[in-house]
């Protein structure tokens, strides 16, 4: 008799809880409805004032062009118009495949110097004490101040860009791994020494997979630096390139052109994100979980 009850408390036990799976389904859906129209009205409400302040006149619309004004630009800069193609010859799309093409390589580069370096750093004392101030040194820089050194050291071609894109990323990568392969809990590594595990195991099999959540946050966040940076370095010999793109608007007050533009890094920028999530979520599933 109690066999059944028990069996049957337990078969009522789960019953509930799969006929409340629906619900909360259903309700993260309604939640998640409920933000995307709250970000719609932010959108709606922002272009509305946007509009209100090109109808005032408070400033000439060739400073403030309208938000039809700058769509006119983003079309004319993605399709071929009166035998133009684009902006600077180069469609809207191609100048940010560019641009992406030189952040992809900067920050690779920067990975595959910034990881190793980050483990020195983060394991090595008498390494550190040497190079982690180098790697203070190089994250306090703006890219504006080695640039020109860049370009007199380079020339003018894709290597100054690559170059200030990888010394804009690579500190950030450092500084998550160091930081990183530091706070691995001690009881990890004093557990793997038990087992005879030697100094590459220990760093191979149990410093580098725990700190890899953080080690990834620190690659994402040097994406959006090379991001912000390779206006900068697109200002020289740009073209193609969303930077240069840009650069060449502001010599012409095309104020509606570098609105597209930074709208297009801006959107571009979400999605790149977005992806490099779902990349961390997919390489490091625990990471959040109890």
């Amino acid at each position: 008799m109690t066999v059944l009850d028990t069996t049957g408390g337990t078969t009522t036990a789960r019953t509930a809880s799969a006929s409340a799976h629906p619900a909360r389904r259903a309700w993260a859906g309604v939640a998640a409805l409920r933000w995307a129209a709250l970000r719609l009205l932010a959108l709606v409400v922002l272009l509305a004032a946007w509009q209100a302040v090109v109808s005032v006149g408070v400033w000439p619309r060739v400073l403030v062009p309208s938000p039809g004004d700058v769509w006119q630009a983003f079309v004319r800069a993605s399709t071929v118009h009166d035998g133009v193609r684009g902006i600077g010859d180069h469609l809207l799309v191609e100048h940010l495949a560019v641009s992406l093409r030189r952040i992809a390589i900067g920050t690779g580069y920067a990975t595959l110097v910034g990881i190793p370096l980050g483990l020195l750093i983060g394991v090595v004392k008498p390494l550190a004490v040497v190079l982690e101030p180098a790697v203070t040194f190089l994250r306090t820089l703006p890219p504006l101040a080695y640039l020109s050194l860049l370009v007199i050291w380079f020339g003018i071609d894709e290597s100054p860009k690559i170059w200030l894109l990888l010394i804009a990323a690579l500190p950030p990568i450092a500084a998550a791994t160091a930081a990183a392969v530091r706070g691995v809990p001690a009881d990890l590594v004093e557990a793997g020494r038990a087992l005879g595990a030697g100094p590459s195991a220990l760093l191979f099999s149990i410093r580098l997979p725990a700190a890899l959540p953080e080690i990834l946050t620190g690659v994402r966040i040097a994406v959006g630096i090379a991001y912000t940076s390779v206006v900068a370095a697109e200002t020289i010999n740009g073209v193609p390139g969303i930077g240069g793109m840009i650069r060449d608007a502001q010599r012409y007050n095309r104020t509606d052109v570098v609105i597209a533009g930074i709208i297009a890094i801006g959107l571009s920028g979400i999605v790149l994100d977005a992806l490099f999530r779902g990349l961390e979520r997919a390489a490091v599933p625990w990471r959040g979980r109890a």
